[in-house]
């Protein structure tokens, strides 16, 4: 298992927050090649432990940093529920990226992440060397939106681990219907914690669905005009093949109109693939190889 330090930054509005930071030993990476760094964006209640086993696969030759959106795992809570919302996430990562002197990056972002990744394409250009979305694309399907509507923010807890995905279960089997019990216990580990009072919770500040269950506050908009931004971009595009949130329609225009993009849906899987399925590996593997020789070339 690859070790990670802890890293903070600074919000506009004064939040310490919070992000795992993986990578080579004493930075250098095991076969002596530099790299962009990889920042990853997690969805609307995950957190920096959901990128974990990609970062434990990919830190002997990459640097990853794993961000804690704001009211998520170690990151502080904020005081304005209303600012759970794309555009604070686009200011306090911009911020971080500012902070931390990152000239030049990659992006993974899985669902809310994506959507960051996609503004983050088109407000800082020049800096974004990569691009990997999961289940996400500039439009959204209008029944998943109320499918996390649903869920969002509700407060159940658990006195088990073995309740904990059970919970888990009854929400997302129809999205990952070939899990087993081990498969959720492990999805719980990644999404839940453990409080001082031995009860297992969310893992992020149940005000996060204040104004998501504001109707326009989902999203940002109309997000295809971004997609000029990531035309010049070495990406990929994971898909669940039963994803309720990325259309198979989108995902088809994504690929017609970017032509560096790598489309790949992901077999009897919803929303979101884990990006530890073994295509998907590949694919993440195929795109990095791609990133490397596009920064080769260039430098």
């Amino acid at each position: 298992m690859a070790d990670w330090t802890d890293g903070h930054w600074v919000s506009k509005d004064g939040l310490r927050l919070h992000y795992r930071d993986y990578g080579p030993a004493e930075g250098r990476p095991s076969d002596g090649v530099k790299r962009p760094p990889i920042l990853c964006i997690p969805g609307l209640t995950r957190n920096a432990r959901d990128f974990a086993p990609v970062a434990e696969r990919l830190a002997d030759r990459w640097r990853l940093i794993c961000v804690e959106l704001r009211g998520r795992g170690e990151s502080e809570r904020a005081k304005d529920p209303m600012t759970y919302v794309p555009a604070t996430y686009l200011e306090d990562l911009t911020a971080l990226i500012e902070q931390a002197g990152l000239e030049r990056f990659v992006l993974f972002g899985t669902s809310l992440g994506g959507i960051l990744s996609m503004l983050i394409t088109a407000t800082q250009p020049g800096k974004v060397a990569g691009l990997l979305l999961n289940d996400i694309g500039p439009a959204i399907d209008p029944a998943g939106l109320v499918r996390i509507r649903g869920y969002v923010g509700k407060g159940s807890s658990y006195p088990t681990w073995l309740h904990a995905a059970r919970g888990l279960a009854e929400v997302h089997q129809q999205a990952y219907p070939d899990y087993g019990l081990d498969d959720w216990i492990g999805m719980a580990k990644r999404l839940f914690r453990l409080t001082s009072a031995g009860r297992i919770v969310a893992d992020y500040d149940a005000g996060i669905a204040e104004p998501f269950r504001v109707p326009g506050n989902e999203a940002p908009g109309d997000l295809w005009p971004l997609a000029d931004a990531m035309k010049p971009i070495p990406a990929l595009l994971v898909r669940g093949e039963i994803s309720d949130i990325l259309s198979a329609e989108t995902a088809a225009r994504m690929a017609a109109q970017l032509p560096q993009l790598e489309r790949l849906d992901i077999p009897r899987v919803g929303h979101a693939p884990t990006l530890f399925e073994p295509d998907c590996v590949a694919a993440i593997d195929r795109l990095l190889a791609r990133i490397e020789a596009a920064e080769a070339a260039t430098a």
